[in-house]
């Protein structure tokens, strides 16, 4: 919840180029477990997916628009994508082609960026020679 706003900037800067989606998975800090003294929301550990639903509702008031979709009971996304509890992603045409590293300490909002403007970069190289 903390790097939303970051997150959504990049969501504004780069919706021309690339579609933004949000995963919602497991707690990282529940209320009932590991709790996190900066959590801005005291959240129990999912028991059921209406749980997470519910979670996920907190999650979009704060942004607004956004598309977000949340994991199944099993994990399989968290799973899937070693997100364990935030991480950013890339995939294009089926494939991951930039794999952040592991939340918090690896969540770097900067590198995103850098990967988004290179991209849109070489698309306004390859619009010019087709001209």
């Amino acid at each position: 919840m903390m790097r939303l706003a970051a997150f959504q900037r990049i969501v504004r800067q780069y919706a021309d180029i690339a579609d933004f989606l949000v995963v919602y998975i497991e707690e990282a800090h529940p209320s009932d477990g590991w709790v996190s003294t900066d959590a801005p929301y005291q959240i129990p550990k999912h028991r059921c997916l209406e749980d997470r639903l519910r979670a996920a509702q907190l999650m979009l008031a704060e942004v607004p628009g956004s598309n977000i979709v949340v994991d199944n009971m099993e994990n399989s996304s968290n799973a899937a994508y070693g997100a364990y509890f935030e991480r950013l992603y890339i995939v294009r045409d089926e494939r991951v082609v930039y794999q952040g590293g592991r939340g918090p300490e690896g969540y770097r909002i900067s590198e995103l960026r850098n990967w988004l403007e290179e991209y849109r970069n070489t698309q306004l190289k390859a619009a010019v020679v087709h001209v």
